[in-house]
């Protein structure tokens, strides 16, 4: 600065007030004012600014990408949502990391002249948070592992079953198909067993159990099953390594005990309670329609003779009619057709399913 109040600025002179000058020093002496000192590093109020801002930046920067990837998950196949997850997770856990780290460094802390304190601290906080460590690790396996995934149908030994919406640091967030959210821990996927419906491939073979009246038609039992199953919306069409069976499993107290074996759409495989009902509801329609009797609990007494009379004639002696005896006493009526009915659990298989897009996002 020259002495008549100039400065000399890229060849010209400038004048400057003296004025001017003085706040200038003060604000930079506001800058460099020492708050504290931590660590062997001395904090300025122009550092602790410095890094607070850019610690603000890197945490409205992972929230807004986080945001954008999930948008992007949402409207993605199936396939790549497990992949795009993860690299949704990576991108906002690295942002907040580096923002943190470049924050601090910025604010004037050396960073490794802090080391054997951190360590202290972070053994004082491990002793403490055991639990909160266990779970954030436990998470990270669960991300990187791949072996449940988000949107995943999953079901616990708890009997816990749901589409995995998000995996968190410290729990994982499950939505029933109920609509109800269920907060497991994330230790729970890695220290328990966790049965995947939807890990690989695109649908399970279930098994509905089924009985009928002994004396029924085994064989058009089979047919009227098979055909109402084959003709569900939610059955897969058959191959020859998936095709639809009905078996006879067991001879019961009531009656023959039978299971048909279906290939479900992936869809109701993601509904197991829906789709069994769903697969009831066909089989007792279809076994109407065929006239074939389902037992129910009674007791049967066989009359072998009376007034020397036997069989039918002994029956007929005491004016008794049954089931299986129409057509013997003209009061009674034959079976009528049954109409056929609603199917509650075939409607909530094809439905579309709950978005399992968090409201939040």
């Amino acid at each position: 600065m020259g002495r008549d109040g100039t400065v000399t600025l890229a060849g010209r002179s400038v004048p400057v007030m003296l004025s001017d000058l003085e706040k200038l020093g003060d604000v930079d002496r506001l800058e460099g004012a020492r708050l504290f000192s931590l660590g062997g590093s001395s904090i300025t109020l122009g550092g602790a600014v410095s890094g607070t801002v850019i610690i603000a930046v890197a945490f409205i920067l992972a929230k807004i990408l986080g945001r954008i990837l999930s948008r992007v998950r949402e409207r993605s196949p199936q396939k790549t949502t497990a992949a795009l997850y993860v690299l949704e997770k990576l991108v906002v856990y690295g942002l907040i990391v580096f923002g943190v780290i470049s924050g601090l460094s910025a604010a004037g802390l050396n960073l490794s002249s802090l080391a054997v304190f951190a360590g202290a601290i972070g053994i004082g906080i491990g002793l403490g948070l055991q639990g909160v460590v266990k779970e954030f690790v436990s998470g990270l396996f669960l991300i990187f592992d791949r072996m449940v995934s988000v949107g995943d149908y999953v079901e616990l030994e708890t009997g816990v079953r749901g589409a995995i919406m998000e995996i968190g640091p410290r729990a994982t967030r499950i939505r029933t198909n109920d609509n109800v959210n269920i907060i497991v821990p994330n230790s729970a996927f890695i220290e328990d067993r966790v049965t995947n419906w939807t890990l690989k491939g695109d649908t399970r073979r279930i098994h509905v159990p089924f009985s009928v009246a002994y004396g029924a038609d085994r064989g058009r039992v089979r047919d009227a099953v098979l055909a109402a199953a084959r003709a569900s919306p939610f059955t897969l069409p058959e191959t020859e390594a998936r095709k639809s069976q009905v078996w006879l499993v067991a001879f019961g107290e009531r009656g023959l005990d039978f299971e048909l074996l279906v290939w479900p759409t992936r869809a109701a495989v993601k509904r197991p309670a829906g789709m069994h009902a769903a697969y009831t509801w066909l089989i007792a329609d279809a076994l109407d329609a065929a006239g074939i009797e389902v037992p129910f609990p009674q007791t049967d007494v066989r009359l072998r003779s009376l007034f020397g009379r036997e069989g039918e004639d002994a029956i007929d002696a005491l004016g008794l009619t049954g089931p299986g005896r129409v057509g013997r006493d003209p009061h009674v009526e034959a079976p009528r057709a049954h109409p056929p009915s609603t199917n509650d659990a075939a409607s909530e298989i094809l439905a579309p399913p709950i978005d399992p897009v968090d409201e939040e996002g």
